[in-house]
């Protein structure tokens, strides 16, 4: 591996948070500081973590960014599936979003295998 920007985990993560952007967007005012702001912070740690964990020297502390990312998605589901019971998310977006998230999440823990497979 080259950088983190080769791997497909950390460039669909990039993609989905613009997807994130976008549809916080016609979120009400009033959740600027509540809801909007975490789902935002949520979604930018994914390729956020990744992209440290790929910067470090050894495959195992790559591994625990991993699972760091793992939890910020585990976060993000929460507050998607929040978002859509309080009628901010239309059925098409929350799908959609939720789709994205879980392929992102799969990816995430076939990474994290392959890394922990290496270091033995």
């Amino acid at each position: 591996m080259k950088t983190h920007h080769d791997l497909d985990v950390w460039n669909k993560s990039i993609t989905f948070v613009t997807a994130i952007y976008k549809v916080t967007e016609s979120f009400p005012k009033t959740e600027v500081y509540g809801l909007t702001n975490q789902i935002r912070r949520s979604a930018v740690s994914i390729p956020s973590n990744i992209a440290e964990g790929a910067g470090r020297t050894s495959l195992k502390e790559f591994a625990q960014f991993l699972s760091i990312t793992l939890g910020s998605v585990a976060e993000l589901e929460t507050q998607l599936i929040v978002s859509n019971n309080l009628g901010f998310l239309t059925k098409e977006n929350f799908d959609l979003l939720l789709k994205d998230l879980i392929s992102i999440r799969k990816m995430t823990i076939g990474l994290k295998k392959s890394l922990l497979t290496n270091t033995k």
